[in-house]
């Protein structure tokens, strides 16, 4: 098995990391534990959650997915195990999470509180990478650096991270850190595949010059390039089934983002490069995903176990020039199917 670190961190990973959002909604703890344990014996040492999983975020969820991999990792060596977890963004930002009554935000009353509960559910002592879920447009960034560093300093959190930022956010954030001699940022966790490559803008010089890993979520565009969708029947069980005929306006919005013309397009020509190249498609989207020297793990997602196999295959697969420049060729012809 490959390693790399996180950052200038002591995080020694593996490429393919297990990210968790389904537990206690679409997979239920059985599952649950069944898709860990076969990560676990592929080798797999990363593991992702966040206070606010599992998915669709909803008040009786919240915390639900802490628990399960808690009552998991009860059964493995926890030093074996890299663990990730995030802080619930702020109520300001793009929607107001379920959670201390819609009133969340990244500064160090909220981040002290939703430390303590993860790692309360989590049953562990100290969380190895700890991420602000999503940016604060409010507070200011030296309040929540501090915070988070006196997470590190205590040694209930080891290294920190954020996500669902910007060029600018990761960048200030950072650069404070510096000048006041705080913990940075050594990672960054946005959504990044062959479907939306937007990373690839801005954000991976940052990443490259300072030496901050991306840890890349929904490989696959949340089970688009899998082709699932790219038919005239939608499952009505499928994740965007589900969201199509959802109540919640942030759902349908989200199933506009993934499943539309654009990105339908894009898909069906990624459907024949996988299938010229004799692969399948999700292992494409994942190894695709893996290959930028900027890319510490990435992060895949399951219901089921059994759905697993085909993104640990790309853990055995180089991608040659031509399959690069092919996909290359297709974002170049459908810019930005996701926006």
């Amino acid at each position: 098995m490959e390693y790399r670190y996180i950052g200038k961190s002591g995080l020694r990973v593996t490429p393919i990391c297990m990210g968790t959002m389904s537990f206690g909604s679409w997979s239920d703890k059985a599952e649950s534990f069944k898709i860990l344990d076969t990560a676990y014996e592929r080798g797999i040492n990363f593991y992702d959650t966040a206070e606010l999983y599992p998915v669709p975020p909803r008040n009786d969820y919240a915390g639900l997915t802490e628990k399960i991999i808690g009552e998991w990792l009860q059964t493995k060596p926890r030093e074996s195990i890299i663990l990730a977890s995030k802080v619930a963004g702020a109520a300001n930002g793009w929607f107001v999470p379920p959670i201390r009554y819609g009133l969340t935000a990244i500064d160090r009353f909220h981040i002290q509180k939703a430390v303590e509960g993860s790692l309360k559910r989590l049953r562990t002592d100290y969380i190895d990478l700890y991420q602000v879920h999503w940016p604060d447009t409010i507070i200011p960034k030296e309040e929540s650096m501090r915070a988070l560093d006196e997470l590190v300093k205590s040694g209930k959190v080891r290294y920190i991270g954020t996500s669902n930022d910007t060029a600018f956010g990761l960048t200030k954030s950072n650069t404070i850190a510096q000048y006041e001699t705080l913990a940075r940022f050594e990672s960054i966790q946005n959504n990044f595949s062959l479907l939306n490559p937007r990373f690839l803008d801005e954000l991976s010089t940052v990443c490259r010059v300072e030496n901050i890993s991306l840890l890349p979520y929904s490989p696959i565009g949340g089970g688009v390039l899998s082709g699932k969708y790219n038919q005239a029947f939608i499952d009505p069980k499928s994740r965007f089934g589900e969201y199509l005929n959802a109540k919640e306006s942030r759902q349908k919005a989200m199933y506009q983002r993934f499943v539309n013309e654009k990105t339908l397009a894009a898909t069906a020509k990624y459907l024949d490069i996988a299938k010229r190249y004799s692969m399948s498609p999700v292992t494409l989207a994942v190894a695709w995903s893996m290959h930028f020297d900027f890319v510490a793990s990435t992060i895949i997602g399951a219901r089921y176990a059994t759905q697993l196999k085909e993104s640990f295959k790309a853990l055995e697969v180089t991608l040659n020039p031509d399959i690069l420049k092919e996909c290359e060729s297709v974002q170049k012809e459908i810019l930005y199917p996701m926006g």
